[in-house]
């Protein structure tokens, strides 16, 4: 239990940190709002989880190709939802495409170096108490 919080908190992590770099990056393009960016976060967060493994799962069975495409794919679908929220406004077709590539990778890097980054943390603490 305590393995999938502390997953679910560096997903969040990651989403917040892609989504928040991307609008500093694209400026009016990709904006995002303060009074609706945890809304925004958390439904972009929940629905790539589920949407990534499913459209994994779907390409591999039907259409193998698109197999490397699905975080691609499935961002560009959070991103869309997530955009219907008070806290995400993309416009533009640099706003959706940019965005899409920026959000993906950021997100992809933040959940591979937040748990280095807190692993790396707890580790020291833990070597300063003893």
């Amino acid at each position: 239990m305590i393995r999938f919080l502390i997953r679910a908190v560096i997903f969040l992590g990651s989403a917040a940190l892609g989504l928040w770099i991307t609008s500093l990056i694209l400026g009016d393009d990709f904006v995002v709002h303060a009074n609706g960016f945890l809304v925004a976060v958390l439904v972009f967060a929940v629905l790539q989880s589920i949407l990534s493994p499913w459209l994994f799962k779907t390409t591999t069975q039907s259409a193998g190709a698109l197999t490397g495409a699905v975080g691609l794919i499935s961002t560009f679908i959070a991103l869309v939802v997530a955009n219907l929220t008070d806290g995400l406004e993309i416009s533009g077709t640099s706003g959706w495409i940019f965005g899409t590539l920026l959000v993906w990778v950021i997100t992809m890097l933040g959940a591979l170096l937040l748990p280095v980054l807190l692993v790396k943390d707890r580790v020291e603490k833990n070597r300063a108490k003893a």
